[in-house]
């Protein structure tokens, strides 16, 4: 005959899956540095790259990189703190209803609960008891986890978003413009290029693993990305170059 005292054990999956949860969630935020980086290297470097091509000075080539950084980082970050803010507002706005269903079908609420842990895998008696345990100890948490997947405690935050992106992204720029300003001018673009394709070699392979995906097809798809942009941008400087001159 089974022990009551069975039913205990049934939480711990909760648990767990909080701190899975956590843990993608984290990784979600790594990841799109990651990427904000990626899109740093790749703007700045095709901006500097056509300026380059199209003149000589290197006056204006800091100009339009410090003028490309500037406006990526504001976009991404902009960007970031909308789109997050609207995922943030839907959370709330789920939470909020989740609120009024406990107040006022609370039977229906536990049994929706309970079904919803039977179906993971749980026998219909021990999913009943499980969920009235998390139910009493704290029924909004468990009740916002197990049908929305969401921690009421911890919602997303727009702010941080925003200022990730904006972070990364401003370092991943600084390297093709540091690249192009700092070498004799006959090494510039050479010297950009190269240092972009390394960076971008890295970022590649750290988001690849990330994902847990393929490294070198992700390398080479990332790289292969900002070279064709580099080489596009610089045709294009090189043609308005010689039209304006």
């Amino acid at each position: 005959m089974a022990d009551p005292t069975a039913a205990a054990p049934a939480t711990v999956p909760d648990h767990g899956e909080a701190h899975e949860q956590g843990f993608a969630s984290r990784l979600n935020w790594l990841r799109a540095a990651v990427l904000g980086a990626n899109d740093g290297i790749v703007s700045t470097a095709g901006l500097v790259v056509g300026v380059a091509a199209a003149t000589p000075s290197r006056g204006p080539v800091l100009a339009a990189g410090v003028a490309g950084l500037a406006a990526g980082a504001l976009s991404m970050g902009v960007g970031e703190y909308v789109s997050v803010s609207t995922q943030r507002d839907s959370e709330r706005a789920l939470i909020a209803k989740e609120v009024r269903e406990l107040a006022e079908e609370p039977e229906a609420e536990l049994a929706e609960l309970a079904a919803i842990y039977a179906e993971k895998g749980l026998s219909p008696d021990l999913a009943q008891r499980v969920a009235v345990e998390l139910t009493a100890h704290d029924a909004l948490a468990a009740h916002a986890e197990a049908e929305l997947g969401i921690d009421p405690e911890h919602l997303t935050n727009p702010w941080h978003a925003a200022w990730a992106s904006m972070a990364s992204f401003t370092v991943g720029a600084l390297l093709p413009l540091l690249a192009i300003v700092l070498p004799p001018l006959s090494w510039r673009v050479p010297v950009t290029v190269v240092a972009v394709v390394l960076a971008l070699a890295a970022t590649g392979w750290l988001s690849a693993r990330l994902g847990e995906a393929d490294a070198r097809r992700a390398t080479v798809r990332v790289v292969a990305g900002g070279f064709i942009a580099m080489v596009v941008t610089y045709g294009i400087g090189a043609l308005v170059g010689t039209q304006v001159g």
